[in-house]
C-alpha cells in the first residue's frame, strides 16, 4: 500500500488547542488516515492511502478557523 503525505503550513495557530482544532476537522475529510500537525512550527502533514482533494484539506482548516497553504 502506497502512502501518500501532503504537507501545508498553517497561520495562525498559537496552542495545543488551535492543534486539535485542525487535527479533529482534517481528519473528518474522506480518505485521511492521519494528521500530524505543530503550532510551534505552523506544519501540517496529511496521509492519506489515496490521492486527496488539497480544496477539501484546506477547508477543513478554515472550519477549523485558520488559513493554511500547500508546502509541497
Amino acid at each position: 500500500m502506497n502512502v501518500i503525505q501532503l504537507e501545508y503550513k498553517v497561520t495562525g495557530m498559537t496552542c495545543g488547542h488551535c492543534e486539535t482544532a485542525v487535527r479533529q476537522e482534517v481528519g473528518r475529510v474522506e480518505g485521511v488516515q492521519g494528521v500530524d500537525v505543530s503550532a510551534a512550527t505552523g506544519e501540517l502533514v496529511v496521509t492519506s492511502s489515496r490521492p486527496l482533494d488539497d480544496r477539501a484539506v484546506l477547508a477543513a482548516v478554515d472550519e477549523a478557523g485558520y488559513e493554511a497553504v500547500r508546502a509541497r
